[in-house]
């Protein structure tokens, strides 16, 4: 029962972990754009 528990709360953390990373992924993708668009005019 533990281990089960545990397990599940080591799956949430890696999950949050991953979309903290996706964000700010999608975070530097936005400023890139967002400098390109500054240069194209």
């Amino acid at each position: 029962m533990r281990q089960t528990i545990a397990l599940m709360i080591t799956g949430l953390l890696l999950t949050s972990l991953a979309a903290c990373n996706t964000v700010k992924g999608v975070g530097r993708d936005i400023e890139s754009v967002g400098r390109a668009g500054e240069r194209a005019m």
